[in-house]
Parts: structure tokens; sequence; C-alpha cells
């Protein structure tokens, strides 16, 4: 029997580093009960899948005892937990455990930082006064800072994480005040507290960016129960609930208005400020995002596992091997082991992908480019070949009737009967008809059997009659179409128009032609496709000659008369010849096409199958916004590869400098404090992509 797991979502308050998230990971995957663990600290989260109710006593407990504040995703303080005067006044790895609210210069990290300057400060006067017990003063003075950073270490080491940077920082402390550096031992101390200081600071304003485009989505939901309104949590709406929604309220989870008309917030989602009208039938959303880790990151995150232990080994041999082979002197060499050790925190390294990929999904975000996580966000900058759908994706999406043609039947009954085989139906196409009946004053009747056959058209009984409307090619595999009705629906196409054919009983009943015009920025974001090498292909199941008039007009390649199978084998195709292919869509007949391509990108609001199968998404419709979402990751991973030079290449200088001579103990902290510093402010700027 397959045991039964929860899954319980934390903030958690003073996670400044991708070296805090790792300790509290290691510390909970150690527990019994827990099945799966995620930790951001990009985000400040932490999500546990466990077993059992009871586990979260355990897990609460195995974060604070880190000197970790955490609180449900929620809201509500847990009464589990030990004491958060206790935390706070331990509360001091160098990172902020203290409250996330605030100042930052009245948290328990700046005090502590303050503190341990006011005792160097301190010693110094007193050394100069009374030099004999100077050192003594030092030594008083290195601990006020040192003693809740060595807690923290040996909290984090019996929890799971023995190389931790607090670990590390005690030891090189411990050791240069045994060699007779109290002084520098002091100093390195206050350094480290200053670097982690400006890293929470940074941290900081990284988590308020990200977590700001969260804050946009509602808490808690209306649901409308027998006649009452009971106010929820969002998360605890089930699927078929009805959700009652104010005007101007943001929509708190994805559904379809049922009854009503209101102008709703869809910022989470879309970026636009401006509340959009809906009415019934219209599908609205809530703002929603996937985790994953990019390919990079997960190199990274292995490769920090052996990076410590690695610089701890290499310390070891530096401050042993050559008094012992070349009869250096010990305490110069211990004293550089220790500098070396100071060196092989991989906080930067580690920081150096998720600050960067967190910062691009969010100002991706703000401008309506949705991305499911940094594996995709990684990937979509690879493409070289984008293949789009036609209708809804290059042109506008809102086809006008044009013309209808009744052979055996007048215009209004071609369209009443359309009408009544489309209702409920989302295609582009479809939506044109049923505006033109309501144009007319038309009621579509009801319709029995209604079948939509993907790629060719709907079928259905209406009044007793059997019907179908689709493609003449379709059209034409039913019934036969005299050489007049051809030449009227080839004249049609000649113009640009989608056509449909009307069939009732076992005779072509009409003809219905539409157009749909190009998108404004369509022939502009192409270019901007093909100026990157990437190729650009039109799949459609429009006839030939209506596509390569769109095709022409836009400077696209074009492949018409698909079927869905067809566009799903012309991208293996693609791909068989070495592209790495995009598929972008509304999902309405490409949703094989979109789970088969590289990255499958939904266009538009999309449908719910196209916005479940791809990858990403594009909420504004803009085909010039997948090109940026192109342009967006290629910045991302010149950021990371920025990210990974500064934060090892200030340790390989540090690392030389220090084992020559040049360099000692101070610069060494700063090669971690500093680096973690510099890559954070760094992956900020790519938040400065503009909202559209």
């Amino acid at each position: 029997m397959t045991e039964t797991t929860t899954q319980t979502r934390y903030r958690v308050e003073g996670m400044d580093c991708a070296g805090c998230a790792a300790k509290i990971d290691t510390a909970i995957r150690r527990l019994p009960g827990v099945a799966e663990v995620s930790v951001s600290a990009t985000a400040g989260t932490l999500m546990v899948r466990h077993s059992a109710e009871g586990d979260l006593a355990r897990i609460e407990r195995a974060v604070t005892g880190l000197g970790y504040k955490v609180m449900p995703a929620a809201g509500v303080i847990p009464s589990s937990h030990g004491s958060e005067d206790a935390a706070e006044e331990e509360g001091l790895h160098g990172h902020d455990h203290g409250a996330a609210t605030g100042p930052w210069w009245k948290t328990a990290k700046a005090r502590l930082t303050a503190a341990s300057a006011a005792a160097i400060a301190l010693a110094y006067a007193v050394s100069l006064v009374a030099p004999s017990i100077g050192h003594g003063a030092f030594i008083a003075a290195m601990l006020v800072g040192l003693v809740p950073i060595a807690r923290r270490a040996f909290m984090a080491a019996r929890a799971g994480s023995p190389f931790s940077i607090e670990m590390l920082m005690t030891i090189a402390a411990v050791g240069a005040v045994i060699i007779g550096a109290a002084e520098e031992a002091a100093t390195v101390v206050l350094l480290f507290l200053v670097g982690e200081l400006l890293e929470g600071v940074a941290a900081g304003r990284a988590r308020a960016s990200i977590q700001g485009l969260a804050a946009l989505v509602p808490k808690t939901a209306l649901l409308e129960i027998e006649g009452r309104t009971e106010e929820v949590p969002a998360d605890s709406v089930a699927v078929g609930a009805t959700v009652l929604v104010r005007p101007g309220d943001r929509i708190p989870a994805d559904g379809i208005i049922i009854a009503g008309e209101s102008a709703i917030d869809e910022a989470p989602v879309t970026g636009e400020s401006t509340p959009k009208r809906k009415g019934v039938d219209a599908t609205v959303f809530a703002g929603t995002a996937q985790e994953s880790k990019a390919p990079t990151e997960r190199f990274i995150d292995r490769f920090s596992r052996y990076y410590t232990p690695g610089v701890v080994a290499v310390a070891a041999l530096v401050a042993i091997l050559p008094p012992l082979l070349l009869g250096g002197a010990w305490g110069e060499w211990i004293y550089k082991g220790l500098a070396i050790l100071l060196i092989g925190c991989p906080c930067a390294l580690v920081i150096s992908t998720p600050a960067a990929i967190a910062a691009s999904l969010s100002a991706g975000a703000r401008r309506g480019l949705l991305l499911k996580g940094g594996a995709v966000l990684e990937s979509i900058g690879r493409i070289t070949a984008a293949a789009f759908d036609k209708t809804g994706t290059l042109t506008e999406g809102r086809p006008k009737v044009t013309d209808v043609l009744g052979f055996n039947l007048s215009e209004g009954e071609v369209i009443r009967l359309a009408a009544a085989l489309e209702t409920g139906s989302s295609h582009p196409l479809a939506t044109a008809i049923l505006a033109r009946a309501k144009a007319e004053n038309i009621i579509p009747p009801a319709v029995e059997g209604g079948e939509a056959l993907g790629g060719k058209g709907v079928t259905g009984r209406v009044e007793g009659v059997a019907l179908f409307l689709g493609s003449p090619s379709a059209a034409a595999s039913r019934v036969p179409l005299t050489a007049e009705q051809t030449t009227r629906i080839e004249a049609l196409n000649a113009e640009g128009k989608s056509v449909a054919v009307l069939i009732a009983g076992d005779s072509v009943a009409g003809v219905i032609a539409m157009r749909d015009e190009p998108r404004a920025d369509a022939k502009a974001g192409l270019k901007l496709l093909a100026d990157a090498g990437i190729r650009t292909v039109m799949l459609t199941g429009d006839n030939r000659r209506t596509a390569e008039a769109v095709g022409q007009q836009l400077g696209i390649e074009v492949r018409a008369e698909l079927l869905p199978e067809d566009k799903l084998r012309i991208v293996k195709e693609l791909q068989s010849e070495g592209l790495k292919v995009a598929k972008i869509g509304d999902g309405i007949n490409d949703a094989p096409a979109l789970a088969a391509a590289d990255i499958g990108i939904a266009m538009g609001g999309g449908t719910d199958v196209a916005l479940e199968t791809a990858d990403a998404a594009v909420l504004h419709g803009r085909v010039a916004d997948v090109a940026a979402m192109v342009d967006l990751s290629k910045r991302t991973m010149r950021n990371i590869h920025q990210n990974i030079t500064i934060a090892l290449g200030l340790k390989a200088v540090f690392l030389v400098t220090t084992i020559v001579g040049m360099t000692g103990l101070w610069p060494a902290i700063l090669a971690d404090t500093g680096a973690t510093v510099l890559v954070t402010m760094n992956a900020l700027r790519l938040l400065k992509l503009k909202s559209a």
C-alpha cells in the first residue's frame, strides 16, 4: 500500500545564500518520513513533501535549530517552534536570521556586526594603553563575533553539513589565534560579518523584486457554497468549485466565468496593470510558475559538493607539507593554509546560476513572458528553428466573415447551421461565424452528436439533418464539388481568405469565407528571429493559396494544408536535420507538435491544452516577444558565465597570492563574501528588462 504524503510550503527568514539553502536541504533530507525537499534561496521558500502531519514539528525544529525563522507560506506561526527569542539571540551565522521586515540596520546581523566593530575598536584602544593585555583584548573582541558563528557551524555539522562557511571561518579564526595573530583573527571575523551584511542586503533586494510578482496573486478566495460565501485560502480551492470574484479583483485560481461580467486584474500573469473586461465563458487565470533547475545550475551544485572539501584538503597540504618536506616555518605555512581555508566557501559559485535565473524569470513575467523554470530558460536561447501556427499566432486570430455563398440554402440559413456546429468552439474561425450569427440576430439551433475532427472540421446533426463544416479538401472527400463551386472557392482563396464548406446531408449547402489579417508586429518579429540566425516556418491547415498569400506578406517559409499529425511530422523532420525547434501556437490542432518540439511556446491566452503542454507562454501574443524570449535566455546565460568567472576568478587570484605570500586572512575572506555580493548584484541587472 502506497503511503500518502503531504506537501507543506514554508517561508524561511534569513536564508540569504545558496549555502544557507544547502544546509537546510541537507538537514531536512536526513529526517525520517521526508520524501522530497525543495529549497529556494532566491525566493526564501522551503517545500517539503512528508508522510504525516506529525513530521511538521521535527521539520520546523530542524530549520530553527540552524538559526533560521520558519513559518508556513500562509503566514501562520507554527506552535511547534523553539523559542524565537533564542533564535534571535543566537541568530547569527553572519546571515540575518532575524526578521526579514524593517530596515537592514535593525536586524540581528547588523547588531552583531556593530558589536564586533565596537569590540575591536575597544581592543585597539586597550592595546595602545596597555600593550601587555592587547593580545587578550583582541581575542575577546574576536569572540564577540565568532561565538555565534561557531555555534551555527557546529549545528550545521550535526545536521550533515560539516564544510559550511561558518565552520571554515571558525577553524581559521581559532588557528590564527593559536599562531599569535589575534588582531588579524578579530579583523577577519569583522570583515566576514560586514561581507555577510552586504550579502544579506543584496539578497533582500533580489528577493523583494522576485516576490513582488508573487504578491500580486491573491492569498484567499471567496467560495460560493449553497447560496452563501466563504473565504478560504486560495490554494485550497478544488476543481469544480464556484468562486465569487468582485469587480477589479485578481483571480485566485484558473477558471471559466459562468455568470456576470467584470473588470479583471490579470497583472500576475500578463503584466497588464489595466483590468480587462471579461464575460460569460471567458477563461481567466491566476499567476503560476514552476520551478526547475537549469542544467548549468545542476552542474554547479554537483561541482560545489567536491569543491569545498577539495579546497580544505589543499589548505591542509599547504599548511603541512612545506614545513615537513622543505623545512618551512610552521607558523608561516599554517597561516597560509588558514587563508586558503577561507577561500573554500562555494557561496558565490553556487548562487551564480539561480540568482540570474530567478531575476530573468521575474523580469520576463513582468513583460508577459512566462517560462516554466530554469531548464526552459537556458534551452530557449539555443533554438535554431521556429515553427509558427498561422491562425491566432501570426495573424490577429480575429477573422471576420467576408462572404457567404448559399447553393441550395439562403445565406442566413448557412450561417444558422454553421453557427450551430461551432457553438462552444474556441477556434478563431468558429468565433467569426458565431459573431456573424449574433450580428444578424440569428439564434443557432441545438446540435446533436457534435464532434470536432482535428484539422478537418466539425460534424453533428441539426433538426434531423447530418451536417459537416470544414475545409474544402475535407469536404471534397465527403461529397464531390462542382466545377462552379471549386472555381468560386479558389477565387476566395486567391484573395487570402479562409474558406469553410457546409455540407447538409449529401450535398454542398454553402460556403463561408473569412479573412484574418496578419498581426501588426508579425513581420518585424519574424525578421528579429531571422537576424538571430533562426529559421522560421509557418505550419497551417489552411489551403495553400491563402497560406502563401500570408507567407509572402510576412516573409516566412510556408507549409500548408496540414493535419495535426502533419505538423508533428514536420517538427520531427526539422529536428532530424539537426535543428533545435521551437513550436509556437495556441494549442488548437497543434498540441502534439507543441509537445514534440524541443521548446513549446503557447501564444496569447492559448488553450488549456497549450498551456499545459507548452514549456513557455507569450501572454501578450506578440511575435516579437518570441525573439525577446530568445534574447532574454542569451542574456541570462551571458550573465551566468560572468558570475561563474567572478566567483572562480577571485578565488583563483587570492589562492595564488596567498600561497606566494602577497595576501593574508582578510583578503581571503573578501574573496568569498565580496564575490557573493558582486555575483548577486550582477544578476540583479537582469531585472532591468522593461515591462511591456
